[in-house]
């Protein structure tokens, strides 16, 4: 297994990533799913000069995305959205794209289940064959309940994936995984051949080794079902603004270069934007915590 990490928490340039997670050791980017905001021929040069590749992305679905709306435009335009960041992917030789159906922060379905259903097969269907027309890989993500009413189990996104084709994946994430499975290691069993993607977090959402979660287990199941792809580091640390905070040096008190997407996604989930030194140390523990896991 190899190395991955986001760059969507900290508000810096992609080159300055990019300099950080290679001298860390970090073999891939997980780049953030807005394609609008990248050259992809840059992109390309900035990730050749750095020796990182790109692992793939996941979608920010934020605002009116949404692979179930009762809408047929809003869903189309979600498709559309998800082709693009596909598409921004296959550019830069990236491997897959991790897909959350619903609207992150929806808690109001629009329809019934069986038509919602049925409106989220039939978007995933237009977004799987794009992906394969491209060789990108789908994963549909379930995330937590606090998150989103639908796909939160990785039984669910299992369902969805073989109502979608053949070739459709899960991408599982360890935190979400945490709140949501009776048995985590059972749920990475039970998606052993549509796995193909993983996200590490902590149980706290910190990075891996400062929860409570044990990683030697994780690692050990994962090595056990033949999962030997990308682990990608997903941490999105909830921040203390009292004086208990462990870590005062934490919050960036004057960010630069936020996108209104990353801004939202960041305040919707308990965090803000933070300081390079504390970024550093997350990013740096995730790597001592399991680098010596999957090497050994």
């Amino acid at each position: 297994m190899e190395l991955a990490i986001h760059n969507w928490m900290r508000a810096e340039s992609l080159e300055t990533t990019l300099s950080r997670i290679s001298k860390l050791g970090y073999e891939y980017i997980e780049i953030q799913g807005s394609p609008e905001m990248y050259d992809n021929s840059e992109v390309k040069k900035l990730l050749n000069k750095y020796d990182v590749k790109c692992w793939g992305s996941v979608t920010l679905m934020l605002g009116d995305r949404n692979l179930l709306a009762k809408d047929k435009a809003q869903r189309q335009a979600s498709i559309q959205y998800v082709k693009d960041v596909i598409k921004m992917v296959s550019d830069l030789h990236g491997h897959m794209v991790s897909v959350v159906p619903a609207t992150v922060g929806k808690i109001v379905p629009d329809g019934r289940p069986d038509q919602e259903w049925e409106w989220a097969v039939e978007s995933m269907q237009e977004v799987y064959k794009y992906a394969e027309s491209k060789e990108i890989k789908i994963g549909i993500e379930p995330i937590n309940r606090f998150e989103t009413y639908f796909i939160n189990r990785g039984d669910q996104a299992l369902a969805l994936a073989e109502a979608t084709g053949s070739n459709c994946g899960v991408c599982l994430d360890v935190f979400h995984m945490n709140i949501e499975e009776d048995d985590t290691h059972a749920a990475l069993r039970r998606a052993k051949h549509r796995l193909v993607g993983v996200h590490v977090a902590d149980n706290n959402r910190m990075a891996p080794g400062m929860g409570k979660i044990e990683w030697p287990s994780i690692i050990s199941t994962l090595k056990e079902i033949g999962y030997n792809k990308v682990l990608s580091v997903e941490f999105c640390a909830p921040l203390d603004r009292t004086p208990a905070n462990p870590y005062p040096n934490s919050i960036e008190t004057n960010p630069e270069g936020l996108s209104p997407e990353q801004k939202k996604f960041l305040e919707d989930h308990g965090s803000s934007a933070v300081t390079e030194e504390f970024y550093y140390m997350l990013t740096k523990k995730s790597v001592e915590t399991l680098r010596p896991l999957i090497t050994e």
